[in-house]
């Protein structure tokens, strides 16, 4: 509050003001705090707030498709029961509500179940240090769960002789567990009983921060401790010096050496430690709540889940990285065991499903490693020696190599044959295991005879003892294995096993689960095999993850925008689905049918793209303005191809030529037609040539000098296509009609012929949310485009939208879970991001090996990316350049009709290069539409 002082490093500063997000202070001169230095707590959420969040993941989870398989939800969440209800009756609005489902589904597939107050779900997981993190998933309250954490933490203590870091939020508890703990998830629902949580609850409250804070609280209360001496008050750490005092008096056990105290600590019946155990059971904690909560558990009434998983889910990010007073230790933030796990930035409700499922890759490369190799006798004996025996099918899986090193064994009376009474088998035993073997298996004998050394014939075995280690000793190369396997390969009775493997178990030296992908049998494994099968999972997900080459970029985006061959497109759909990734592009007018298109569609036809701009789907315009009225041929005008209910947006990113001199600097035909639209509105090609008194010839030049300077568009692409080629300039007979060889358009059949404007209103009070608007549309159709966006990219666009102002956008549809950020394209600086299908297209190219594939495009083409991602200088971007890519990397560029190489080939290579870079012919409706002959 104002005036109060706190202590920040060696000085100590007092609070002037306290304002909307932030807080004035001044230097206090060396003044002693008043606002305690030790860790406070938060408040704790309120029943009924708790009751209403399990009861929102409850609504939410019902209303999610139940019909479908949970990896599938992801198919149907933005669609589903539960996206209307929470927009339609709740009244969240629909980015909230895209989150709120997105992470509900992605937390009930990967857990199999919605954590509410009627299930709880445990889950546990590798953390980066070998150790466990168990997440109790609780919707409860920080109360409850405070003190569910507190006990199970003292349980934990008493049950493995030391302390366990722990902390408690309102809907989780994790406990960071060591690499000595090992057991089944199922066990700890019983830990705690109703009848006795109490009395362990108060031993372990008395030595949470919790205790000795109310203490202090209490005595100061209480009047038993100074709060001001000599008028002034008396500094804060001096008055937890005096509280200290007071409790040694008081309740000397609470300060005692732990070495002169036994049990329990006794509790004494002062009214200030009974005060403060009540504060602390009853206000810092609900232990009425939770006694009633385990009564539940024991009744059967709420059901407990366990999960054992590779990663952290979604829900249990929040435990994970908790503030400091979530705490119930005090061991600082910086040792806390949670800050080894490792969890993805964002988990999605499509890649969720496969959380709780080791690699079997990772766990066939484990066993390999694990299983000893002999190239000599002296290896093999060792290999028995650690295994304890091996059997004979094992022996001779080796190709008779071992048999060899087993002779040499035999011959020198270091190991044997052993054939067991009951069952028949055979095991090569190294003879010192004969003890050990022989208590296993007493009415088993020895082919030949052989006597374990002396000291090794010392020590006495017993049957269970013997096969502990036994069994120790083959799980160490076995990997995960079921009790029914290793009693089969032991030739031992199921319960024996199991029964030894629980006394492992107690050990921390196995673990049991389901690890091995499609079984439903209990596995054992030893724990430091199965935290190595983890780490190798995910360090094949990362790798999965880890940015791919320039070179794979480019084989990606050839794919993503259909340029080869075996990705190419068919039919007017196909063609929408190009110009919705092409949208706002400029290339060269003469480029888009003779390069562009056909590049990306199979037998492209130009009664599609008009099709679609009679339609009014789609409309041709220039974006940017010319450097001078009239500049440049019409062939080489760079035209963009628009969603028509985008044209807007689109030309508010550009600079306008209205009210600019251009209009001015007009030819006397590009005057008139522009006057003549300007008064008469859209008008045919004939109106034009009536209104303007012009010929038809001259209309035709006023046109093109129109669209150069972007001021025009017409209804359909014809008009586009007929200017590229004059009158003047087309074959006719000499009776004036058009050759058969002649295009069979004409400018006149273009439709009508509109100026291109800005709505003023855009321009004035609305500019600000319109260019909002623009901006998030041009960020996304990059993300069509290219399916990986960073900044180097925007080199290659005639917009010029700072990469600042992009920036904000995708780190908004980041935080939506919209696209994913990250480092996907190695070679690139600064952030980058993608869609979600992209990374999986990504990967699967990473794995796909390059088969010498040559692409060859135009420079006019958008992929023209030389000397933005890929090496040999910048190509022009002129319809006639080319560019031949191999697997990705350019090796030959024509530029100005010369072929200039950018790899070393042979002759033979060098003529393989020079037909793949001649352009492609043109598809033989396209030839008639243009009228070029065959």
């Amino acid at each position: 509050m104002a005036g109060d002082i706190f202590q920040l490093g060696n000085a100590s500063w007092r609070i002037t003001r306290i304002e909307t997000g932030r807080v004035r202070v001044e230097d206090a001169r060396g003044q002693p705090p008043s606002i305690p230095f030790w860790l406070g707590e938060a408040p704790g959420r309120t029943t009924e707030l708790s009751a209403a969040v399990s009861r929102l993941r409850e609504e939410v989870s019902e209303r999610l498709d139940a019909k479908q398989p949970d990896e599938k939800l992801t198919e149907s969440i933005y669609n589903s029961r539960a996206m209307r209800w929470l927009v339609e009756e709740v009244g969240v609005g629909q980015p909230a509500a895209e989150q709120i489902v997105q992470y509900l589904a992605a937390a009930r597939i990967t857990l199999g179940h919605m954590p509410t107050q009627q299930t709880i779900v445990f889950e546990r997981f590798f953390d980066e240090g070998g150790g466990t993190q168990l997440v109790i998933h609780s919707p409860f309250g920080s109360r409850l769960n405070r003190a569910w954490g507190l006990a199970l933490r003292k349980r934990f203590c008493r049950k493995f002789n030391f302390e366990l870091q722990a902390a408690a939020t309102e809907d989780a508890i994790v406990l960071s567990l060591g690499a000595t703990h090992s057991f089944p998830i199922e066990d700890v629902f019983g830990y705690l009983r109703s009848n006795s949580v109490r009395d362990l609850l108060i031993q372990a409250l008395l030595d949470a921060p919790m205790f000795a804070i109310r203490w202090r609280w209490n005595a100061s209360r209480a009047l038993a401790v100074a709060r001001r001496r000599g008028g002034r008050k008396v500094p804060a750490q001096l008055q937890r010096m005096d509280a200290e005092d007071l409790m040694a008096v008081v309740f000397p056990d609470q300060l005692a050496c732990f070495e002169n105290i036994v049990g329990d600590r006794q509790i004494p019946d002062h009214p200030l430690v009974n005060q403060t155990i009540r504060d602390c059971l009853e206000e810092a904690m609900d232990i009425d709540r939770f006694e009633d909560l385990l009564r539940k558990i024991e009744a059967g009434e709420i059901r407990m889940v366990a999960r054992d998983l590779r990663e952290p889910s979604p829900l249990a990010a929040e435990i994970l990285n908790a503030r400091p007073y979530a705490f119930l230790d005090d061991a600082p933030l910086e040792e806390r065991r949670t800050r080894a796990v490792i969890s993805r930035r964002w988990l999605g409700a499509e890649t969720a499903s496969d959380l709780g499922s080791l690699d079997q890759a990772a766990i066939d490369r484990v066993r390999e490693e694990a299983w000893p190799q002999a190239t000599n006798a002296d290896e093999l004996h060792d290999a028995m020696m650690q295994l304890g025996f091996l059997s004979e099918a094992e022996g001779r899986a080796t190709g008779g190599a071992w048999e060899r090193f087993l002779a040499e064994l035999i011959q020198d009376r270091r190991a044997a044959r052993m054939h067991t009474r009951s069952g028949g088998h055979v095991f090569w035993v190294a003879a010192e295991q004969l003890p050990q073997l022989l208590a296993v298996f007493p009415e088993a004998r020895t082919e030949p005879m052989i006597l374990a050394p002396e000291s090794f014939s010392e020590k006495s075995w017993g049957a269970e003892s013997a096969l502990i280690e036994l069994l120790r000793g083959r799980l160490e190369a076995l990997g995960p294995a079921t009790a029914f396997q290793l009693a089969e390969s032991t030739a031992t009775p199921v319960d024996a096993v199991q029964r030894a493997l629980l006394a492992l178990e107690a050990e921390g030296f196995v673990m049991r689960g389901r690890f091995t992908p499609g079984t439903e049998d209990t596995e054992w494994c030893v724990r430091r095999l199965l935290a190595r099968i983890h780490r190798y999972t995910l360090n094949r997900l990362r790798q999965e993850i880890e940015p791919v080459s320039i070179g794979d970029f480019m084989r990606f985006l050839f794919t993503w925008q259909r340029v080869s061959l075996d990705s190419r497109g068919e039919g007017q759909e196909s063609l929408s689905a190009v110009l919705d990734q092409m949208e706002g592009f400029e290339a060269p007018a003469s480029a888009w049918e003779s390069e562009i298109l056909p590049a990306r569609l199979v037998e492209y036809d130009p009664v599609w793209l008009d099709a679609l701009c009679v339609s009014g789907r789609v409309v041709w315009a220039r974006l940017t303005p010319p450097k001078g009225a009239g500049s440049g041929p019409i062939r080489s005008t760079p035209i963009a191809l628009l969603n028509r209910k985008n044209t807007a947006l689109w030309r508010g990113l550009f600079p306008s030529p209205h009210g600019s001199p251009l209009s001015a600097d007009l030819s006397p035909a590009g005057q008139s037609i522009n006057e003549h639209l300007s008064r008469h509105g859209a008008s045919f090609f004939a109106d034009l040539v009536e209104g303007t008194a012009l010929l038809r010839s001259q209309v035709e030049d006023g046109l093109s000098e129109l669209v150069a300077c972007g001021l025009v568009t017409a209804d359909s692409f014809t008009g586009l296509r007929a200017l590229l080629t004059p009158s003047s300039k087309r074959p006719t007979s000499a009776n004036g009609r058009r050759k058969r060889s002649a295009a069979i358009f004409g400018v006149e059949d273009a439709g009508r012929w509109v100026l291109l404007r800005v709505d003023p209103a855009n321009a004035s009070g609305s500019r600000q949310r319109t260019n909002e608007e623009a901006c998030e549309m041009f960020a996304r159709t990059l993300l069509k485009r290219y399916g990986v966006v960073f900044r180097r990219l925007l080199e290659s666009e005639s917009l010029t939208i700072g990469w600042r102002d992009l920036l904000k956008v995708y780190r908004r549809l980041e935080a939506r879970g919209d696209i994913r950020g990250g480092r996907f394209v190695s070679g690139i600086t600064g952030e980058q991001f993608a869609l979600p299908e992209a990374v999986g297209a990504l990967r699967s190219t990473r794995k796909m090996p390059g088969d010498g594939s040559l692409v060859s495009i135009s420079a006019a083409d958008p992929l023209n990316l030389a000397d933005i991602l890929t090496p040999g200088g910048r190509v022009p971007a002129v319809s006639s350049n080319r560019i031949l890519f191999r697997d990705g990397a350019p090796v030959a560029v024509l530029e100005a009709g010369e072929i200039r190489y950018l790899v070393d080939l042979t002759p033979s290579a060098q003529w393989q290069i020079k037909n793949a870079l001649i352009r492609r012919p043109s598809s033989p409706q396209l030839r008639a539409y243009l009228g070029r002959s065959a």
